[in-house]
């Protein structure tokens, strides 16, 4: 098998593993183990306590003691034996705990798979900007197989999801051992925890603009945590009323076509970019969450199906727009010299501190609106997109940006946006 095909396996496994489980474990999680909102929501928040400081250690050690290779294959080993672990508990406490530690191994290796990818493509004298988009994108692919698997075989009320996502990881461990070495490499600079991190980042802060950006990407992190944890939940909740309808009996296909969404959409940033600048981008991203969650609230599995698939198409707005725009964003405004810890830190508010929040926040938010038992979707659906509203009201007042269609070409934003590929 040619080197760039063994890497696109690798990078379809990277991703089907987070797909197995973390759009449906919600539903799992609230309608089978019957956990509260704020308990569902701690868990998922799991990943942005990990994603703090995780990469950032692991990074430091592949950078300097273990090939990044085997400690790719070590964390997903790790990570096969906690998943199976936690799809035999039923105790909110235990599953906590159980899915930190598994955030502690698997978030890292987001990064530590494309360091594999970037040093074996390198080795064998490939463009990486020309030739890893095309294989990184089938980890998007591989997220969206997935869904589909555990959503058409019923899985996705049942701990079995975990399983096949155990049963992955245990796979793309010892695949992981068998790709080729990508030692440390040995260098007279050597990256300090803090810069790993991104603190050496955070000098940005001095500057009003890049501050209030900064934090408008912790804010919308929040909004991304979201529907990833209560969004299949909410239409498993329309099986009273709509129980033969499609989007209860399969809420995972419906749910991908918000992947499938962002893959389309990640085409349109260079022309949006470059013709509106990163201000309106923003804010087209942020209604873009006004409406993905409007639409929640005002469409059902019935006659207001299509408002469903609309919001399902329009999260490739919101997500695109927002996660990889912003990367790019920070690529142009940012001194060569700390661009990597800049990019870290923008990682860290939305991955982390955001996913945080908005994990914490989203499931007392939905414990509020929940009496007897009963969920009042509508209502939650609302909270948020009233929230959304309050951002895109708010960013244009205080984030002063002036566009200047020079400094980013199409071209250009073309040749970033397949460096940054930060697909799902």
């Amino acid at each position: 098998m040619g080197i760039k095909y063994r890497l696109t396996l690798m990078n379809f496994l990277q991703y089907f593993i987070w797909g197995s489980w973390l759009i449906s474990l919600g539903s799992y999680m609230g309608n089978t183990l019957h956990f509260t909102g704020g308990q569902i929501g701690s868990i998922f928040a799991t990943m942005g306590i990990a994603s703090l400081f995780m990469p950032g250690l692991l990074g430091i050690v592949a950078d300097r003691w273990v090939n990044a290779e085997r400690l790719l294959g070590l964390c997903h080993l790790v990570g096969a034996g906690l998943l199976f672990w936690a799809s035999t508990v039923t105790s909110a406490n235990l599953m906590y705990l159980i899915m930190l530690f598994n955030a502690m191994a698997y978030m890292p290796t987001i990064a530590l798979n494309n360091t594999v990818s970037y040093h074996i493509l390198e080795k064998n004298r490939f463009n990486i900007v020309k030739d890893f988009p095309p294989i990184r994108v089938w980890g998007t692919i591989g997220f969206i197989c997935a869904m589909w698997v555990v959503d058409l075989l019923g899985w996705g009320l049942s701990p079995l999801q975990l399983r096949i996502g155990s049963v992955s990881a245990l796979f793309l461990g010892i695949y992981a051992f068998t790709m080729p070495a990508c030692p440390p490499v040995k260098t007279m600079q050597k990256r300090s925890l803090l810069s790993a991190l991104g603190f050496d980042a955070f000098v940005l802060f001095r500057t009003r603009k890049m501050a209030i950006f900064f934090i408008f990407a912790m804010l919308l992190g929040a909004a991304l945590q979201i529907t990833n944890t209560f969004g299949q939940s909410f239409l498993h909740d329309f099986t009273s009323d709509y129980a033969n309808s499609f989007a209860v009996i399969h809420p995972g296909l419906l749910m991908s076509v918000s992947q499938i969404s962002e893959v389309l959409f990640i085409l349109a940033i260079p022309f949006f970019l470059h013709r509106f600048g990163i201000k309106k981008v923003m804010m087209i991203s942020i209604f873009a969450w006004v409406a993905r969650f409007g639409l929640f609230g005002i469409g059902n599995p019935g006659d207001g199906l299509f408002l469903l698939i609309f919001s399902m198409i329009i999260y490739g707005i919101a997500f695109d727009f927002f996660l990889i725009s912003g990367s790019l964003f920070i690529e142009m405004e940012t001194d060569a010299g700390i661009r990597a810890s800049a990019q870290g830190l923008f990682m860290i508010m939305v991955n982390g501190i955001g996913a945080f929040v908005g994990g914490v926040t989203s499931g007392r938010v939905v414990d509020f609106f929940t009496h007897n038992g009963i969920k009042v979707w509508q209502s939650i659906w609302f909270t948020f997109a009233g929230y959304a509203l309050l951002l895109g009201i708010i960013f244009p007042l205080v984030f002063r940006y002036k566009h200047n269609s020079e400094i980013l070409t199409p071209d250009e934003a073309e040749f970033n946006s397949g460096e940054k590929n930060l697909l799902t």
